[in-house]
């Protein structure tokens, strides 16, 4: 499939936040006790943040003059009291219109991004992915990433009988 990956522009947010509220809508149906809908986060988030802010970096794949998907990340240095300062970055969304999975595009993505990190100076990429989605973790994976640390939850809540 011949894709484009470029930059995101301005005249791109309307379908970046049409495919970001598919990306939160397919979290909610998979998980609808932990996610909110993608209603709700809607009104709380837009990806136009990302264009504006000097930290963060929006690409887009074209085909055939669409948006077909996208990949937002940002670059800080970590500091921790624990750990030694590193430039870092973290993948926030990644998105492909179902109907163009399975074609490299994703993988196209991911790929342009961590060259423009890595000229940014960044040394390490984290993401966070959920435990129930197992084709994101396996897709990650798949680009190299591996366990880092584990945040382990446990519910409190009383059962209810």
């Amino acid at each position: 499939m011949d894709s484009v990956i470029r930059r995101a522009k301005e005249i791109d947010l309307f379908c970046l936040n049409s495919m970001m509220y598919q990306l939160h809508d397919e979290h909610h149906q998979q998980c609808p006790e932990l996610f909110k809908t993608a209603s709700e986060i809607e009104e709380e988030k837009s990806i136009s943040r990302y264009l504006d802010d000097p930290d963060c970096i929006v690409y887009v794949a074209e085909f055939n003059g669409a948006v077909i998907g996208f990949v937002t990340a940002h670059f800080c240095e970590l500091v921790s009291t624990v750990s030694k300062p590193v430039m870092m970055a973290t993948i926030d969304e990644l998105y492909v219109e179902s109907t163009y999975r399975r074609n490299g595009i994703a993988e196209e993505l991911m790929a342009r991004i961590e060259q423009e990190l890595k000229d940014y100076g960044v040394k390490e990429l984290f993401v966070e992915v959920w435990n129930f989605n197992q084709k994101a973790l396996d897709f990650y994976n798949q680009q190299g990433l591996k366990d880092h640390i584990h945040y382990l939850r446990k519910s409190l809540k009383e059962d209810e009988i």
